[in-house]
């Protein structure tokens, strides 16, 4: 398509620029998770527990300010997949952690 194209908008009810639309189609389909405090949290970055968690199956818990260095989104706005030493398949629920 070229940006001289139009395309109508059934959310919305009008017609828009092709570009505008496919932009605003992929935004809509994006998910944004929230650490405790509402930081934006994306693949890779490193939060702290705000909480002491107790971690069912491992027979650990984590501290509060235990930092897990690397984080991964799982598609669920309240659920982070983690990696952590002696846990396998930590996933963490995101109003728990604070973004570094």
């Amino acid at each position: 398509m070229s940006s001289d194209d139009y395309l109508y908008d059934e959310e919305s009810g009008e017609w828009l620029p092709a570009d505008e639309l496919a932009e605003r189609r992929a935004a809509a389909g994006r998910i944004e998770v929230r650490d405790a405090v509402g930081n934006v949290l994306a693949d890779g970055d490193q939060v702290t527990l705000i909480k002491d968690l107790e971690v069912k199956g491992a027979g650990q818990t984590l501290k509060r300010g235990t930092v897990i260095p690397s984080i991964r989104l799982t598609g669920d706005v309240q659920e982070i997949d983690c990696k952590y030493p002696g846990i396998k398949g930590l996933v963490l629920r995101a109003e728990f952690v604070r973004k570094r």
